[in-house]
């Protein structure tokens, strides 16, 4: 049986153990979570150097590291060290993304790096393998082509697989009657559409769809249902061609859990900060509560080498309003494939955005850290204060470079005028 059919039948799995305990809850409440369809496992039967992921309501949380080569840039031991920096940095998933080089081995290799959670889009695959392997444009590919890529994937281990089952013929017509400045944006999004309009034919993986979740089912992979029409820009949110995705894959959704399959939803995007409260209502209340993992959302266009930042307002927001999962953007979005340095810069953004969210949730245990914190720079205890940072090492060095006259104890901001010092004073006549 799949982890949602054994939580709907009451048992608790060994995986559902081990992720409750990461979660500091009761197998119990994970598995009714589970069961409900408010919470997925992520955890391919595959991948057997990975640890169960839990994702949804109630839950911490989780952030997301894309990474990849792309046909400029095919090198696998810079994609390694991305990997090796996010999950120091503390990303709770990776997804490969990789469209140029050896894929295969580069996806195997990231897979073989950590024991995180790994996504992946299949379709890039199928459609590289057309054109680098094949020779023929991606419109070309087969059906059968589409289904090897996810087949592919599954069999190497992947968690959770991005399928833009969403993407269909209506859906580029209501988008197409109304208007957009940047129409289709998602890569994924973009082959299907390209496909199905020079083959006059329905996108497969929504013509298809119960092969696909036959497919999935040996491996207890998660389905990531993507938004192929998420907003590239703030003009084009919430608009039509987006609600009425949002609304199919609501449908797909109940099909997919009433086959025992698990299922959580890919949302925006760009969008403007008072319009992204709404879109994580609308998405829970659409697909049954499904869990909601969200790109962003960006919530300016105009900030390109400052997305992170853009992107964890957006976070943010989103995730206090119950998103799920957040995947990072990096300062070089929309100008280059990441960096290192990016790759870090990344994931601590989303994980400050997370983390401000789940403060909000009420998530046990999530203030603690910012308790403590406000304990250690009361005392100016330095070491302490750097103990509960979420980058440590960064908080270190920007104060051992200030040059800081360590005979008052406080910062170069204050020195002995500090405010604890002062008050510090206070308590200590007080006390006498």
């Amino acid at each position: 049986m799949t982890q949602l059919e054994m939580a709907r039948q009451g048992q608790i799995s060994d995986l559902v153990r081990q992720a409750a305990a990461a979660e500091n809850i009761e197998p119990e409440i994970l598995r009714q979570k589970i069961a409900a369809g408010t919470a997925v496992i992520c955890r391919n039967n595959k991948h057997t150097n990975g640890r169960p992921l839990a994702v949804g309501e109630g839950l911490r949380t989780k952030t997301n590291a894309n990474l990849g080569t792309s046909q400029d840039d095919t090198s696998i031991d810079k994609e390694l060290e991305k990997a090796k920096v996010a999950a120091a940095a503390g990303a709770d998933a990776l997804m490969d993304l990789s469209t140029g080089g050896p894929i295969d081995e580069i996806r195997a290799a990231i897979i073989a790096e950590t024991d995180l959670c790994i996504g992946s889009v299949p379709l890039y695959q199928a459609a590289c393998d057309a054109v680098i392997t094949q020779g023929k444009p991606i419109v070309d590919m087969t059906v059968e082509d589409i289904f090897a890529g996810v087949k592919k994937h599954l069999e190497d281990g992947v968690d959770f697989i991005t399928v833009h089952c969403g993407v269909t013929r209506e859906t580029v017509s209501r988008m197409d009657r109304e208007g957009r400045l940047l129409e289709v944006v998602s890569r994924g999004g973009s082959f299907t559409v390209g496909w199905m309009d020079y083959n006059n034919a329905e996108n497969p993986l929504y013509e298809f769809y119960d092969r696909l979740l036959e497919l999935v089912r040996p491996y207890d992979a998660v389905l990531s249902l993507g938004d192929g029409f998420r907003p590239g820009c703030l003009a084009d949110a919430t608009d039509r061609a987006q609600i009425q995705e949002l609304i199919i894959l609501g449908e797909l959704t109940q099909r997919a859990q009433d086959a025992g399959i698990q299922v959580m939803i890919e949302g925006p995007g760009h969008m403007a900060l008072n319009q992204i409260e709404a879109n994580i209502k609308l998405q829970k209340r659409l697909c049954h509560g499904a869990p909601f993992y969200v790109l962003g959302p960006l919530v300016t266009d105009i900030a390109p080498g400052y997305d992170h930042i853009t992107s964890a307002i957006g976070g943010t927001v989103a995730a206090a309003a119950g998103a799920d999962f957040l995947c990072y953007v990096t300062p070089s979005e929309h100008l280059r494939l990441p960096t290192v340095q990016d790759v870090h810069e990344g994931v601590m953004a989303v994980r400050i955005a997370a983390h401000a969210a789940d403060i909000v949730k009420g998530i046990p245990g999530a203030i603690d850290q910012d308790n403590a914190m406000a304990v250690y720079r009361k005392k100016l205890d330095w070491e302490g204060q750097y103990s509960v940072s979420i980058d440590p090492e960064k908080a270190k060095h920007w104060r051992d470079e200030s040059g800081v006259d360590e005979s008052h104890g406080a910062c170069t901001m204050c020195g002995s005028l500090c405010a604890y010092k002062v008050m510090d004073g206070r308590e200590k006549k007080k006390a006498v």
